[in-house]
Formats: C-alpha cells, structure tokens, sequence
C-alpha cells in the first residue's frame, strides 16, 4: 500500500512537464532528478517524494515556487550524459544525482556550472568529484554512502550470527564498487580472521556475467554472499538472489531492494533519509551557497532488514539477538 500511495503521489507530482513550463514561465527553479533505473522505479518514487516534503517543509512548494523535472536512464548506463543534457537543457537549477554514474553525467553538463547533489557517491575523492568532504570545491557536494571498514566488520558479524555455519564469504561487487573491496580489504581481512570467515571477491560487469561469478564462487567453496551496492548489482537483484537461493547460500546485501524481493538480509545506510538530507542542500544552493563549500556527509543512518520467508527456505532460525536490532522483519 505505501508503494502504490507514493506511486500515486509521484504520479501526479513529479511526471512536471506543465510545471516544468509554468516554472520557466514564472521564472521559478527547477530541479532535475537524474535516475540509474526508470523514475517510476519504488525507490525513486519514493525518494522523490521525501525530497520534494523536504523542500515543503523549507517553504519551497511544488507549483508555487519551484518545479521538478525527471530523468532515469532504465539501468542503462550509457544514457545517462544525453539525460544529464537533457536536463541541461531544461535550464535547472540543481541536479539530484543518485550514483557515481550519474554524477559523473551531471557533473559535466552545462559547463560543468549545474550545482549538483549526490545522494549516493562512493569514493567521491579519487573519482574526482570533490577535492575535499569538508571542502568539495567544484559543483558536487552532498553524501556519500561510503562507510568505514567497521560497517563493513558489522556485516560480516551480521552474516555470520544470522548464518552460524558461515565459513567462506563471496563479496559480490562490480567495477563502480572498487574501494569496498580494495580500500577497506585490510579491516575486512581482521574482521573475517575474527570471526573464522575466508573471503573471496568477484565483480561482474554486465548481466552475462552473474553466471559465470557465481560459478568461481562455487569453485571456492562459497557458502554466504555479500553483495555490495552498485547500479547492475540492484537491476538485477532477482538473478543474483536466485543464483544464490539455487546454491542455498544466505546473502546481505547493502541495498534493502534485496530483502524485499527475497534475498535474506540487507544493512546499509537509510537511502531514504539520504534522501531527507539532500533537502537541505537543495535549499542551501537555491538561497545562494556554493556547492563547492558544502561540506559532503558521510551516513549517520543504517537500517538492518531481515527476510524471515527467505530464512525459513534456507532452513535458517535467525536469532533473537538479529531479530532484536532490525529495523523491518519481513514475514
């Protein structure tokens, strides 16, 4: 029911094409989301709507004084510069981007002037994006969901209290995803040592490729996965949790896309408070800040969601001391 009322809002809210034109007419600021997956994806349904009660709650009202425009690339990588140009070209005033790719399109755009807002950048210093979290420099700020190697320590606590035969860990990444793995790989390696846990780290780059990734994981005598969050590991969540339903392994996930269509458990920063924040960037830029002297957040909100289907057909008793700290159990 939440999905289909924020469907419903979304519909008639954020589809602005009208409002886009009342906007330019009134000369009042548009904002462009930048999408991975199609708009009318629940997650970005969802967020859209978190930002645009964000910025009402800012005294910025939708048709009044400002106006949003919508782009999602439909987990096609490859279009998002010409929706980055697109929303350019629509003369917004600040992009919402949801990932490295899309801020890599929407940095770019229209000289590079755009203010942008992350809502999800991973190493935003090596990639470019910024110069420094407490100063970006630049038209990019905003947050990332890069964590620290505790977090990561935490998931792997977290896999092996809910899997207690959990012996080796396939970490299921992609090439958007490098630092996950390589960064953190020495506090990783002490948490796994700890907890008596090997790992094994493979990425895949297009759909062809899950197969073949889960076929090495086999090879190595995987028994869990932890799946990393980037673009083509979400789009094609069902693949991969059949895959790994298939070999009977337990995974958590950094995206809760995973819990909710089956996977087992997901810990991962609050993509929707995320969501809440970039709010307040928008207002910021809109009254005058630069984005270069936004310092970009880091999450302070992680929410654990656990699927209690999926851990009964994986002959799973999650126990109470997981159960006790999660945020949704799904029955």
């Amino acid at each position: 029911m939440r999905v289909i009322g924020l469907a419903v809002v979304f519909a008639l809210g954020l589809v602005l094409a009208p409002f886009a034109l009342e906007a330019e007419q009134a000369g009042m600021p548009t904002i462009g989301f930048l999408f991975f997956n199609a708009v009318s994806d629940a997650d970005n349904v969802a967020c859209s709507e978190v930002v645009r009660q964000g910025l009402r709650e800012l005294s910025w009202i939708e048709g009044r004084n400002i106006a949003f425009e919508a782009r999602g690339a439909d987990a096609t990588p490859e279009r998002l510069p010409g929706l980055a140009d697109e929303l350019a070209r629509r003369s917004v005033k600040v992009i919402i981007a949801t990932g490295n790719q899309q801020v890599a399109a929407a940095k770019r755009v229209g000289g590079g002037i755009i203010p942008v807002v992350a809502l999800t950048m991973y190493d935003p210093i090596t990639n470019g994006f910024i110069a420094t979290y407490s100063r970006p420099g630049g038209n990019v700020t905003g947050l990332t969901f890069d964590v620290g190697a505790g977090e990561m320590g935490k998931r792997l606590e977290l896999l092996k209290e809910a899997a207690p035969k959990t012996s080796r860990v396939g970490i299921l990444g992609s090439p958007a995803t490098p630092r996950t793995i390589s960064g953190y790989s020495e506090e990783m390696r002490l948490a796994a040592q700890r907890l008596g846990l090997t790992l094994y780290s493979v990425t895949v780059r297009d759909s062809e490729e899950f197969e073949r990734a889960f076929a090495d994981m086999r090879r190595e005598h995987v028994n869990a996965v932890l799946v990393l969050s980037a673009g083509i590991l979400n789009k094609n969540r069902e693949q991969v949790i059949r895959l790994a339903m298939r070999n009977k392994w337990p995974t958590l996930a950094t995206m809760r896309a995973y819990p909710e269509s089956d996977g087992l458990m997901s810990y991962a920063p609050s993509w929707l408070d995320s969501c809440r924040r970039a709010a307040t960037y928008v207002d910021k830029i809109l009254k005058g800040a630069k984005p270069g002297d936004l310092p970009v957040e880091q999450p302070t909100k992680f929410e654990l969601v656990v699927n209690l289907k999926t851990a009964r057909a994986l002959g799973l008793a999650i126990p109470p001391s997981v159960l006790g700290r999660a945020d949704q159990v799904i029955e």
